[in-house]
């Protein structure tokens, strides 16, 4: 057996599903069945297998879990470990929701790299869910976006990163735009716009969307923050907006807040690490970076963009310092 069928399997068995493991590791889905069919024939077990409700480890494979996890754990402190006495540059792997890898993390990690030289630093979308996984099994270093709570956010570090203020805009055509009072059920009858964040159970958008009894039908999903936006400024639906950063479109007057009870919602992203016994270096570099006002600085503004050498599509984006 492999170190890549294992880590195959774990992240196959903690995800539940090949196209989320194979996400996570930036490869084909192919690949990682591949890699299970290969440690099943080995091991003469199907290990886990695909029910009604989801993937469910065999008896063999409950026992394996735990073993398969902690030698993928080591052969990544290994790894760094090499790397190191190799001079190697450090290497620190970020995973974010789509809201804030598109809006915040770029600058972050573009300010970030400017302090630190010769590291490499990796930025990769992830679902609210699958963070903990994620981070548990050493598939990445530090997790930005909503505080991870339940079962998964044992044995982690959850600290503010930053506090941003929500809201619902629409365009200046729309019905909604001159009322002096907007209801959860005018709401509950809307098109609402979101990015790929809004459509993640265990996201804000996506809560308000549920608690709002929204049809699905109603629901339009778009490849990024920016494109949502930009249907809502056409009148096609209503988008929700962070505030700070739809600032211009609402000085332009392309968009207009809608007057919901409570809106502005005040909320918090959080960066999500290791314990600092099991932090490597980079990680901890970063989380001492968060606290400083460059940093805030640096979230407060709009992505500057990398390179398009340094570019990789779309879930995947790689910045080198």
């Amino acid at each position: 057996m492999t170190l890549t069928q294992l880590q195959a399997f774990v992240l196959v068995a903690r995800l539940g599903s090949v196209t989320s493991a194979a996400k996570a590791l930036g490869v084909s889905e192919p690949a990682i069945s591949a890699s299970l069919a290969a440690l099943r024939r080995q091991l003469g077990d199907s290990l886990i297998e695909r029910t009604p409700i989801g993937m469910e480890l065999s008896p063999a494979g409950r026992r394996v879990i735990g073993i398969a996890s902690q030698i993928v754990s080591l052969a990544a402190e290994a790894e760094e470990a090499v790397r190191k006495a190799n001079g190697a540059p450090e290497r620190l792997r970020v995973t974010a929701t789509s809201t804030v890898a598109e809006c915040l993390a770029p600058s972050l990690l573009a300010a970030f790299t400017e302090r630190t030289r010769e590291m490499e630093v990796s930025l990769q979308v992830s679902s609210v869910q699958d963070l903990s996984v994620l981070l548990h099994e050493r598939v990445t270093d530090v997790a930005l976006g909503p505080r991870i709570s339940g079962e998964g956010s044992a044995g982690l570090e959850s600290i503010p990163l930053f506090r941003y203020r929500l809201c619902i805009v629409a365009s200046p055509s729309h019905r909604l735009a001159t009322a002096t009072k907007v209801s959860p059920a005018d709401l509950s009858n809307q098109t609402w716009l979101i990015d790929p964040d809004g459509a993640d159970p265990g996201s804000p958008v996506f809560n308000m969307v549920h608690q709002l009894s929204v049809p699905e039908h109603q629901i339009r999903v778009f490849s990024s923050q920016a494109a949502a936006w930009a249907a809502a400024a056409e009148g096609l639906g209503v988008a929700p907006g962070i505030l700070h950063l739809i600032a211009t479109e609402l000085d332009r007057g392309s968009l207009v807040l809608l007057p919901v009870p409570g809106s502005p919602f005040e909320l918090l992203w959080y960066a999500t690490m290791l314990p600092a016994d099991r932090r490597g270096s980079a990680a901890r570099a970063l989380r001492n970076f968060i606290a400083t006002p460059d940093a805030t600085q640096a979230m407060c503004t709009p992505a500057r963009g990398i390179p398009p050498s340094r570019f990789r599509p779309p879930i995947y984006v790689t910045i080198w310092s």
